[in-house]
């Protein structure tokens, strides 16, 4: 059985001990691992890994050793309880090893858990668990999560009481940082709001959010909206020092000016539309300040250099990228003065 959405992200909380077989695979290892733990932790209960309930194996070692999944899914357990096997980077090699452990399966028996990478559409492995009718296959793909994902990892941190405002803000992190950061960050957060009943704010949210190479980038570009020329210089060093390319912050620099004439000529502002993926707390404020200090004319003027930057830095020229991306920078902040 094949499930997706909503519907994957609930029986990932809750699976059913009575099917014999969990694939979970996708091309993001940290997003995979992370599922399964739930996955596992909610199959075994709090002490299944401490009751030895738990048996874990590689998928090189099931290679080794074709037995190794069958005896362990009928093995008896020496505490009472449910039982998992876990069988890590599976590849299509084992398919077969595979549906022959689930075939003999019974009640009572290990629940298989497994997880792989990125599996095609003619995986032999993924065709098998979809098709199976005892096993359930969950693809996991680079797309946010949704507001009920961030919900539920919300209150599992112990976050209970929270402002609308911080909530979104949080979703918008959720989407920007990978999900080992935000689980991370999320956990940062309820270790701040430990003993503190207030509910938690925008504020806070933007002060604990992790610094990253691409909030110094939009800082970089910010500096130069804002008139800041003078900062201009320190700030493209930090980046340069980061490894980030001169194209790189070419295009970062046409999204977020794009943004904001987006922002000038909506009415929502900053908070509809594109402008709303670069905009966390104080930066929103400052985002939504920028697009009525400039307006829609002045920024596709802006747009109208930075793609000309853009061209430069792609043709055969052999000025030094980070200084042609400087100079433009430099103009933008002195057009605006």
């Amino acid at each position: 059985m094949k499930l997706a959405g909503a519907e994957a992200s609930r029986y990932l909380a809750r699976p059913d001990p009575e099917r014999a077989g969990l694939l979970i695979f996708g091309a993001d290892a940290m997003r995979v691992a992370l599922k399964r733990q739930e996955a596992v932790a909610a199959l075994l209960g709090p002490k299944g890994e401490e009751e030895m309930r738990l048996t874990r194996m590689s998928g090189a070692e099931l290679r080794r050793d074709a037995t190794l999944l069958t005896d362990a899914v009928k093995a008896s357990g020496f505490f009472p309880g449910p039982r998992v096997v876990l069988v890590d980077e599976a590849t299509d090699t084992l398919a077969d090893l595979i549906v022959a452990a689930l075939k003999d399966w019974r009640r009572g028996d290990a629940v298989v858990v497994i997880t792989a990478g990125n599996l095609t559409a003619k995986s032999a492995l993924k065709s098998m668990m979809e098709k199976h009718p005892a096993a359930v296959c969950i693809g996991l793909y680079d797309e946010p999560p949704s507001r009920d994902e961030v919900e539920a990892l919300v209150a599992k941190a112990g976050l209970l009481s929270i402002d609308p405002a911080a909530m979104a803000e949080l979703v918008s992190l959720s989407r920007a940082l990978d999900p080992g950061d935000f689980r991370q960050t999320l956990e940062k957060i309820a270790l701040y709001k430990h003993g503190d009943r207030t509910a938690l704010t925008v504020g806070e949210v933007a002060g604990l959010a992790p610094a990253t190479a691409e909030a110094d980038v939009l800082d970089v570009v910010s500096a130069a909206l804002e008139g800041r020329a003078g900062d201009l210089g320190l700030l493209m060093r930090r980046i340069e020092s980061q490894g980030v390319q001169a194209v790189t912050l070419c295009i970062q620099t046409l999204r977020y000016v794009r943004a904001l004439h987006a922002a000038a000529s909506d009415p929502g502002g900053v908070a509809s539309g594109m402008a709303r993926a670069f905009g966390f707390g104080n930066r929103r404020a400052a985002m939504q300040a920028q697009a009525q200090k400039w307006g829609m004319r002045a920024l596709e003027q802006a747009m109208g250099l930075v793609i000309e930057t853009d061209l430069s830095l792609r043709s055969t020229a052999r000025a030094p990228a980070m200084a042609v991306m400087e100079r433009a920078l430099i103009r933008i902040a002195m057009m605006k003065r």
